[in-house]
């Protein structure tokens, strides 16, 4: 199986943010090591539209065969157009056949081996169609609300006033691991109804968008190497 790592150098929250230094190493190489040490990964695809990145990438031992399209590097570009992209180039010009593949977002740089490898058993043993890593939520979702323009609450579910422990545990996609069949994607769809989740623990699950989530991760990794 191979994964992509996608990495765009256009970030307008935290510029340059895939190959800042994190604790002493570029940021996208803490997703390019996991990911060259499980036991299921055969490439890692570096998908980039730069050529810094690209050359960070290789140096940690990832592949890239060509520079993502500016078109598939906008702000407005949709992921799932670059993995097709991606993988249909990867097919047609460069020998792969692939039908199954992992997204490791380098933006979650806590992210471990065991958790790709753990993904990667699920989607196998279920013969899923695509697992993706969640985490539990905080608060019940039920407490959110939409805001108007005026400032007023506008109810997303019908309110029940409930003590938190009364309350559905309720998750959401961190972001770090995505485990695809290729005919799902080609279908322009994430999940099916043969869709599983990874759950992952809180302190693996930074997703990396601003310069306090990046501060976060170095006092968490910081504490671990300590």
């Amino acid at each position: 199986m191979i994964a992509i790592i996608p990495a765009r150098g256009g970030s307008k929250g935290l510029p340059g943010k895939n190959i800042m230094d994190l604790c002493g190493k570029p940021m996208i190489a803490y997703t390019i090591e996991a990911a060259l040490e499980s036991k299921y990964i055969e490439n890692v695809i570096v998908s980039t539209d730069c050529k810094e990145i690209e050359d960070v990438a290789k140096k940690f031992g990832a592949k890239s065969h060509f520079l993502r399209p500016e078109e598939l590097a906008l702000d407005d570009s949709k992921a799932i157009d670059n993995y097709i992209y991606t993988v249909d180039r990867l097919n047609s010009n460069f020998g792969y056949n692939i039908k199954n593949f992992i997204v490791l977002q380098p933006t979650s740089p806590l992210r471990v081996v065991d958790d790709i490898d753990d993904a990667v058993d699920i989607f196998q043993r279920k013969n899923a169609d695509s697992v993706v890593s969640f985490t539990e939520e905080y608060h019940p979702i039920e407490w959110h609300k939409y805001l108007t323009e005026e400032g007023k609450f506008e109810n997303i579910f019908n309110e029940r006033l409930l003590n938190r422990q009364e309350y559905k545990p309720s998750y959401f996609p961190n972001g770090a691991i995505y485990v695809f069949k290729y005919e799902l994607i080609k279908r322009n769809l994430y999940y099916s109804d043969n869709s599983y989740a990874h759950i992952m623990p809180r302190h693996r699950s930074v997703d990396i968008d601003t310069l306090e989530d990046f501060q976060y991760a170095e006092f968490l990794i910081s504490q671990k190497n300590d």
